[in-house]
């Protein structure tokens, strides 16, 4: 509802969250997350193979992002949950 998406971005917002993604559609192991020269780089791959009657079909979907650290944020105090 949107009562409960306020509330989480409030409580986001509290824990000093630099970023919010949708990821809906991927697996937890599809999601990479690295932090490298002051940067969060998000990389989110999911491939599926399908075979039909034409032969093999490839679904394929991506995202990637990359978000600067604020300064005064180290790179070892990055967290990210899914």
């Amino acid at each position: 509802s949107m009562q409960r998406k306020l509330n989480r971005m409030r409580n986001a917002r509290e824990r000093k969250v630099l970023a919010v993604m949708d990821v809906e559609g991927f697996d937890p192991e599809d999601v990479v997350v690295t932090v490298k020269d002051r940067k969060v780089h998000v990389l989110a791959e999911h491939e599926e193979a399908h075979t039909t009657a034409r032969g093999n079909e490839y679904n394929y979907k991506n995202i990637k992002k990359e978000i600067s650290l604020p300064l005064g944020v180290s790179e070892d105090e990055v967290m990210y949950s899914l």
